[in-house]
């Protein structure tokens, strides 16, 4: 019988080793799930992070109200702080898990202010990880399929730009695969 892959295998498989990874949160509390930083993004100057755990809870979709499991991941720019995107993967999470709600693809998580210090940057935009193999984008584990949501920061201008073209549309989704955190 041949041995299924776990998520962990699935997720480093796609994105590398798992360099660090962050189980408390910044007052010392045991966090929910975890965040972990993947040696390598979708090229030479980005790195990965995402979730290992958020799927162990069963969030509910606000369009079908359907059961859906979930991993978050982001890129990053090599420059940027690890506890920074740690913390906003975190904060992304606990969010979806305080709500019972699954982050949708085409769906907008913001505004909240810039998401780095200085940054233009705002909110996140979710969707899937187009950067990286299709398989990457689900995983068929023991306990159900887990689905991997990138989020992708957007400006207020991009953020708008979902609200007024709809969510999903070509263009929307052609200025913002382009997004990087600046």
């Amino acid at each position: 019988m041949a041995e299924i892959e776990s998520l962990e295998d699935h997720l480093e498989k796609h994105l590398g080793r798992i360099d660090a990874g962050w189980s408390v949160d910044p007052d010392g509390e045991r966090m929910p799930f975890q965040v972990v930083k993947f040696s390598r993004g979708s090229d030479l100057e980005s790195v990965a992070y995402s979730t290992l755990g958020l799927s162990r809870h069963v969030l509910r979709s606000s369009r079908s109200g359907r059961a859906i499991r979930q991993e978050l991941m982001m890129l990053a720019p090599l420059a940027l702080r690890h506890d920074v995107v740690a913390s906003l993967l975190l904060q992304v999470g606990a969010t979806a898990l305080a709500n019972e709600r699954a982050l949708i693809r085409s769906e907008v998580i913001g505004p909240a202010g810039p998401i780095t210090e200085g940054s233009r940057l705002t909110s996140f935009y979710v969707t899937s990880p187009v950067y990286f193999p299709d398989e990457f984008a689900t995983y068929a584990g023991p306990a159900g399929e887990v689905v991997v949501a990138w989020l992708v920061p957007v400006s207020d201008a991009e953020a708008g730009l979902v609200a007024r073209a709809g969510l999903g549309s070509p263009r929307e989704r052609i200025r913002v695969a382009g997004s990087r955190p600046r």
